[in-house]
Order: structure tokens, then C-alpha cells, then sequence
């Protein structure tokens, strides 16, 4: 069966090895995040959040959803210990009354600050300077991402 269907060994498979480097980055995230009370997932939540709100932009959970291509309702959950937390609320758009914006705490903006560092040394420990703005393992991956989704971040069709 190998021999007709695969590529042969997993580490021949890109796929494989990005889903294990994934793996475990994300774990050696939410190991340097647990004295912040963070996961990765919550992390990555917070700081988009935190990102479109810069410019008193209101954010809305489906946009946050979209913009870091996670489910809706895993988002919602997320969200929701962030609130538990005090690093988020949510309150009802005044514009479309099924949406909730989505707006960063102090608290929560402190606890960016703390996490920001750490999650840096931890993303330059795991891919070095090629993986800094500018490096070419970012450029490649930014240059696949761009192939792959429009930029309302749902899969391009023509592909």
C-alpha cells in the first residue's frame, strides 16, 4: 500500500512535518505560557484582538475567527475563558445585533506584554532568523498562505 499511495516515509510528506513542528511549538508555547494563565490558542485569540483594537477599531468574534482561520465556535470557547479571566469582554455590535465585539482588558493587555517576550524566544529558539519578518522560511509560508486563501481568509476555489 506504501508504495503505491505515499510519498514513503512520513518526513517525506510536508504536510507531516509542518503538523509536527506545529505540534510542538504550540506545546512548548503553552508550556512557556502556563505561569501567565495562557494557552497558545488564548494567546494567539488575545493578541489578534488586541492587534485590531489598537486603533479603537472594534473587533468582532467571526473577524477574529476568520482573520487566524479557526472555527467560530472555537473561537467563542476561547473567548469565553478569556472573559472568565477579566483579559477580554464581549458586548453586542450596535451595528448587527448577532455579532459581539470583541474588545482587550487592561488586564489582558498586561498579560500580552508578559507573554509577548516569551512567546518571541520561543518562535526564535524553534526557527531562527528564517523564520524573523523578513527571513525565508516567513517569506515562503506567507507566499503559500497568500496562494491558498483570499483575504477574507476563505479557500481560493481557482486553486
Amino acid at each position: 500500500m506504501f508504495e503505491e499511495v505515499s510519498l514513503g516515509a512520513p518526513e517525506n510528506a510536508v504536510g507531516f512535518v509542518m503538523w509536527r513542528i506545529s505540534a510542538r511549538y504550540q506545546r512548548e508555547v503553552d508550556r512557556t505560557l502556563t505561569l501567565i494563565n495562557l494557552t497558545s490558542l488564548q494567546f494567539i485569540t488575545l493578541a489578534l484582538a488586541a492587534w485590531f483594537g489598537r486603533e479603537d477599531r472594534h473587533v468582532t468574534q467571526i473577524e477574529l475567527a476568520r482573520s487566524a482561520g479557526i472555527h467560530p465556535m472555537q473561537v467563542s470557547q476561547t473567548l469565553k475563558a478569556l472573559e472568565t479571566k477579566k483579559m477580554v469582554s464581549r458586548r453586542k455590535s450596535k451595528s448587527d445585533t448577532r455579532a459581539k465585539r470583541v474588545e482587550v482588558t487592561s488586564r489582558g493587555l498586561q498579560s500580552l506584554q508578559e507573554a509577548f517576550p516569551k512567546v518571541i524566544e520561543v518562535q526564535n529558539r524553534f526557527f531562527g532568523k528564517a523564520g524573523l519578518p523578513g527571513g525565508t522560511l516567513l517569506k515562503e509560508l506567507l507566499c503559500i498562505d497568500s496562494d491558498l486563501f483570499d483575504e477574507t481568509g476563505s479557500q481560493d476555489k481557482n486553486r
